[in-house]
């Protein structure tokens, strides 16, 4: 199993690792997202998004044999839980409760972004099980409460579970495109009550005198990603919450992965009013739903913006799947329909493991249930 001359260092920023090897590494992966790009971690570091004094101390994991980068993975020392969309803050309240301190913990996730992919990045199963090995030593040595693994691919998951870890799951809800022509054939496959929900809504918007157009890339004017800004961060104050990313993350993405960004705008007599951001992957059969805001309030317009648009826009491209993002059981009402997703769990302290696995044990049955009850909820016509 341990691969002979290998050597793991523990990075504090990731401008420590060359892009062109991450990102070569991350090309060869099942599962890459753009949100596990150099330049995307880059960005929420230098940006301060993610950072120290956010809560989010970085650290990068890289394991090489001689030159050769052969696995990596981001890390973060966290003081507290919020930004990562897989809740533990009960476990937190119970290391409180008994004395003991859960933070910092350590986290391999994306930060703020609760998308499926890999996170374990690596040339095989071998130096994936090494990476993950060195990870938990780690967290072993700075005595941190425990590590976890957010929305990993299956061969994370996978190393994960024969090193012992505990699973996790939750629901999120994602599009499947079934090559409809155009979206008045997608709404053809709706069942007659969840077709006639959809235009109703898509009409309000309509009537209220709301239009849309959306750039992509490096088309996407300097304006218009201002005022994405205005409308991300004030969608977020009025939720009583600081947005998480800061108005420097936005202008790197503008300039260092222009290609992975899809924008729509709305307006009414010209004037832009609403907005929502889409990411892409690289090779654009897969579009993620990841930030909106508005300026003016109308009447299912986060709706409009946020999926029919979106999706009207991934059938005319031909995109294969849609990514909804973390929890919301009204997209299945848009046909975004449950995925199971899993993280995996590792506590330093052997009793607090025994307990957490017996809630996982019962969680899990409870999310067996739920997606059993989900399945005949279907949007979509019976057939006959």
């Amino acid at each position: 199993m341990f691969l002979s001359a290998s050597v793991i260092r523990i990075h504090g920023s990731i401008s420590e690792i060359d892009a062109a090897a991450w990102d070569g590494l991350l090309a060869v992966q099942s599962a890459p997202s753009p949100f596990m790009r150099h330049a995307y971690l880059q960005a929420l570091e230098q940006s301060d998004s993610a950072a120290p004094d956010t809560g989010w101390g970085p650290r990068f994991l890289t394991l090489w044999g001689g030159q050769a980068l052969l696995a990596a993975c981001p890390v973060y020392l966290k003081a507290h839980s919020y930004g990562e969309y897989v809740f533990d803050w009960a476990w937190a309240n119970a290391y409180q409760q008994h004395g003991l301190t859960y933070y910092p913990k350590a986290v391999v996730a994306v930060p703020f972004t609760p998308v499926p992919g890999t996170r374990l990045l690596a040339r095989d199963a071998d130096s994936r099980s090494l990476l993950l090995q060195a990870l938990i030593a780690w967290c072993k040595e700075e005595a941190l409460s425990s590590l976890h693994l957010l929305f990993g691919a299956d061969e994370d998951i996978a190393a994960c579970a024969d090193a012992g870890l505990m699973l996790r799951h939750t629901v999120q809800f994602h599009w499947q495109n079934a090559q409809w022509k155009d979206f008045d054939a997608f709404l053809a496959s709706l069942s007659h009550d969840k077709r006639k929900k959809i235009r109703q809504e898509r009409r309000k918007v309509h009537y209220a005198g709301v239009r849309f157009r959306w750039s992509r890339g490096a088309d996407i004017a300097e304006v218009d990603w201002d005022f994405f800004y205005r409308c991300y961060a004030r969608t977020y104050r009025e939720h009583g919450n600081p947005p998480y990313l800061r108005p420097e993350f936005f202008s790197r993405m503008a300039h260092d992965m222009p290609e992975a960004w899809l924008l729509f705008v709305a307006e009414r007599g010209g004037k832009p009013m609403a907005s929502s951001l889409i990411a892409l992957s690289a090779d654009a059969s897969v579009a993620y739903g990841r930030y909106w805001g508005a300026l003016e309030r109308v009447d299912c317009l986060h709706f409009e913006a946020c999926y029919y648009q979106p999706l009207a826009w991934c059938i005319e491209q031909g995109v294969q799947r849609f990514e909804g993002g973390a929890q919301g059981e009204h997209k299945m009402a848009r046909a975004l329909m449950p995925v199971r997703t899993t993280s995996a769990h590792w506590m330093a302290h052997p009793a607090f493991a025994d307990a957490v696995e017996r809630f996982l044990e019962r969680e899990d049955e409870g999310i067996d249930s739920y997606l059993d009850h989900l399945e005949g909820r279907s949007p979509f016509r019976h057939p006959g």
